[in-house]
């Protein structure tokens, strides 16, 4: 059985425009064509590079000396359109087939305010110096791995059978926007997330908060409705581009979030509607008592929420739980819940069972 020697290391982004400059560098390799990225991806590595943030490991091959130039070579194995768009904003020249339209992009405002609009050379020199120091961590195969085996090292890393859900499909085709917003507000409630019981760790893991904040911006912005997946990426595709509600949208979301910690907190994780499908009637309904449902998306002041309707929500919560509820309304609570019928259902049962109009 054959071992691989692969080696691993470190290079900076300013490595790769050298190799790049010099000729040493190769982007695409023919059997690792791949799509090319939108703006909005390219936009998102800039400010992840920035910020020092992590990225997952690049792979190159190494290639022979240039006979001509004495030069190593090395191919991007995996890697190549992070590289390319680095190398695309930074020195667009050292790429020989440079397509304006399809290369050149400015980083967007959703992702990084002091960078947005600015080209590599307008950005302050200590910005322009972090962004070349930057560290990939590099792994090197070895000339003698053929195709084959490259293409097999990627199978095998991408075996786990585990198949992506809808959330993590929607993160890796959206970048504008309510995409950038989504995942900034839900990562505020961290805390929240695991202390109320709502989500297990896999299932922050595999982004189901955001999906959950998702549907919470979409019943801000439209009121109740049924859980689709193509009714949340409609959303994520509709304000990709622009999201002129995104402050008011974050402050009522962040408003409800603080009001049920405020008035239920631990306790909520005893109740049914720490269940994640429950707790979207709540957030409606603490939704509707501070600001009405369908309210227009404008900032006005909250109402707050009584005494006497915190423990209302109690006593229904345990009528659910004790199955003391309406026989429509614990079909409703167990069965489709995400069904608009059934969210119709319990709402009207929380606003009749406390009076609020």
């Amino acid at each position: 059985m054959k071992t691989l020697d692969i080696s691993k290391t470190n290079y900076k982004v300013s490595d790769f425009l050298t190799w790049q400059k010099a000729g040493s560098l190769v982007l695409s390799p023919s059997f690792q064509r791949r799509p090319v990225w939108e703006p909005g991806a390219k936009s998102y590595l800039i400010d992840t590079v920035v910020r020092g943030l992590p990225m997952p490991i690049i792979f190159l091959r190494e290639q022979k000396s240039d006979l001509t130039t004495f030069e190593p070579k090395r191919e991007v194995v995996d890697g190549q359109q992070r590289i390319r768009t680095l190398v695309s904003y930074i020195a667009p020249s050292f790429i020989k087939d440079i397509n304006p339209a399809r290369d050149i992009f400015t980083v967007k405002r959703s992702h990084n305010k002091e960078l947005y609009g600015k080209k590599f050379s307008e950005l302050p020199g200590e910005t322009q110096q972090a962004i070349l120091d930057y560290e990939f961590s590099v792994h090197i195969l070895p000339s003698s791995t053929d195709d084959r085996e490259v293409l097999e090292i990627f199978a095998r890393m991408n075996a786990t059978g585990v198949k992506l859900n809808d959330q993590e499909l929607r993160n890796a085709k959206f970048y504008g926007e309510f995409k950038t917003s989504m995942y900034k507000i839900s990562s505020e409630q961290l805390n929240k997330w695991r202390t109320w019981k709502i989500f297990t760790e896999n299932n922050i893991a595999r982004m189901e908060e955001v999906e959950i904040t998702s549907e919470f911006a979409l019943l801000i912005l439209k009121g109740l409705t049924g859980k689709t997946q193509a009714s949340i990426s409609k959303i994520y595709n509709d304000k990709d581009a622009e999201y002129p509600e995104c402050a008011e949208v974050e402050r009522r979301f962040r408003i409800i979030m603080d009001t049920i910690d405020d008035t239920l907190g631990d306790g909520l994780k005893y109740v049914p509607f720490s269940k994640k499908t429950l707790f979207y009637t709540l957030f409606a309904f603490i939704y509707h008592c501070q600001f009405g449902l369908k309210s227009p998306i404008e900032k006005v002041n909250t109402k707050p929420i009584s005494n006497d309707i915190v423990a209302k929500i109690k006593l229904l919560g345990k009528r659910l739980q004790n199955k003391t509820a309406p026989e429509q309304i614990l079909e409703a609570a167990t069965r489709r819940t995400t069904n608009l019928n059934s969210r119709q259902a319990l709402f009207n049962y929380l606003v009749k069972e406390t009076n609020i109009g």
